[in-house]
């Protein structure tokens, strides 16, 4: 155990720094930061209270551990998998998703963090928002509590985006905080456009899309002119899932909402029209659309998959030439996002506490992640204004600044309706309904295959 003032102090004079108009990664001015993000962990400085010598950080990649290498103020880089916070040494432990992997390692070493060897104790670990509620929602608890165990407060909470609290509230407590905001857009061939509609501009292009009976009559004029509406039924899925009024399940009994249910109504009619595939997300006939030859007017999705992964790296992709371009589409949406989980047992609360502050309360930390990261962070002031700066307009959509519509997006998302069963019963949902639009199985043998799976998953659910 170890006294941690020197370390705060060396991060808090940091902080100040940007706090003050600097923007560490840039030398330009940053947005001033609000005070509440930097005067409490000040309090907790002056109190030197005892804490471990080893920050773990238990993350399924890189993401995280690259935002806290680049914008923690006095964090050094050791190694690929190691760093340093004043004296204090941070490890990561990396466990990819596949195969469920990285939520047995949090099962196995959750729930005896408490009596572990100091060195080895989780001080954070990350989840995503199919699953958080398992942790966040788990008796006895394995996330503290970031209001009342770590001590961040209301004001400093405010200006993040409510959707990212409301993921890992449980039984009224915070037990996690996030520095993204995922809402999406429908991203949209402007070559398609001009061709079929005559016009690119989002807001002609929106009235084709406005609402679901609209989407699937633009479907038919596109296919006309040999485009499919979208690379794969699965495009939508998180449209009209993000969109239900009622939770998976109730009561212990497996409920598919009529949201979800249309989903298929629709994408059956899609299907069946040869108005889209039932190609697998992140596949080659997924991805071909992102070029020309691929023939695809629309996909679905938040800033990430607009700035990373349409292939504008690639000289040849329509993203390389600016060929897209985004509108809000027939449903708001979000897809993605990490939050950022204390974990019970931690002997490193004031700096976990510290962390979750400047990466996710501070906002010209925050202004910075955008500027460097082209993330759209959680926290509404510093997005409302890259909204209304042509600094922050995106290449791959040819200029268009779509930040505004995220923003309004965000502020829409209801998430009252998730549960811990989400990640489970969307991965047998979408695998049972292939076998339906691929006319292997009528809907009723789709809909047993969905019920033998997830109680096959879940043995304490029926149906």
């Amino acid at each position: 155990m170890k006294k941690i003032a020197s370390v705060l102090l060396s991060t808090l004079m940091a902080a100040s720094l940007v706090a003050c108009g600097t923007d560490t990664s840039s030398g330009e001015p940053a947005a001033a930061a609000e005070p509440a993000s930097n005067d409490a962990p000040a309090a907790e400085v002056v109190e030197e209270s005892a804490e471990g010598s080893v920050l773990n950080i238990y993350c399924w990649n890189e993401e995280f551990k690259s935002r806290l290498e680049d914008h923690y103020p006095g964090y050094e880089k050791v190694d690929a998998t190691t760093g340093k916070i004043g004296d204090v040494t941070v490890k990561f432990t990396i466990t990819p998703s596949d195969d469920n992997a990285y939520q047995n390692k949090l099962d196995e070493v959750l729930p005896t963090n408490a009596s572990a060897a100091a060195d080895d104790k989780v001080d954070i670990f990350l989840v995503e928002a199919d699953y958080a509620l398992k942790y966040t929602g788990a008796e006895p608890a394995v996330a503290l509590d970031v209001v009342g165990d770590l001590g961040l407060t209301s004001a400093e909470l405010a200006n993040q985006f409510q959707y990212t609290k409301d993921v890992v509230t449980a039984n009224g407590v915070l037990r996690g905080v996030s520095w993204q905001g995922c809402p999406g857009v429908l991203i949209y061939n402007r070559e398609a456009a001009k061709e079929v509609f005559g016009d690119d501009d989002p807001a002609v292009v929106q009235e084709k899309v406005k609402d679901w009976d609209t989407f699937t009559a633009t479907a038919a004029e596109l296919n006309a002119a040999g485009y499919y509406v979208t690379s794969t039924v699965n495009d939508t899925y998180r449209v009209y899932s993000n969109n239900v009024t009622s939770k998976w399940v109730e009561d212990g009994k497996i409920n598919i909402d009529a949201n979800v249910m249309k989903w298929v109504e629709d994408s059956k009619a899609l299907v069946d029209a040869g108005y889209t595939t039932t190609a697998e997300l992140w596949s080659d006939d997924w991805s071909a659309g992102f070029y020309p030859e691929g023939k695809v007017f629309a996909y679905f999705g938040p800033a990430w998959l607009i700035n990373f992964s349409m292939h504008a790296d690639d000289p040849d992709s329509i993203g390389a030439a600016g060929g897209w371009g985004a509108v809000e589409g027939p449903q708001g949406f979000y897809w993605g996002g990490t939050w950022v989980c204390g974990a019970q047992g931690s002997d490193n609360p004031t700096l976990v506490a510290d962390i979750m502050r400047q990466l996710t309360t501070n906002e010209s930390v925050m202004t910075e992640i955008v500027k460097a990261d082209s993330d759209f962070v959680n926290n509404k002031p510093a997005m409302e204004a890259a909204a209304e700066d042509d600094e922050y307009a995106f290449a791959v959509l040819g200029g268009q600044n779509p930040l505004a519509m995220f923003v309004a997006g965000a502020d829409k998302i209801d998430l009252s309706n998730i549960s811990p069963y989400d990640q489970g019963c969307t991965e047998e949902f979408q695998n049972a309904m292939k076998n339906y639009f691929d006319d292997n199985a009528n809907l009723d043998e789709a809909l047993d295959l969905f019920y033998k799976g997830v109680e096959e998953k879940y043995p304490e659910l029926t149906h």
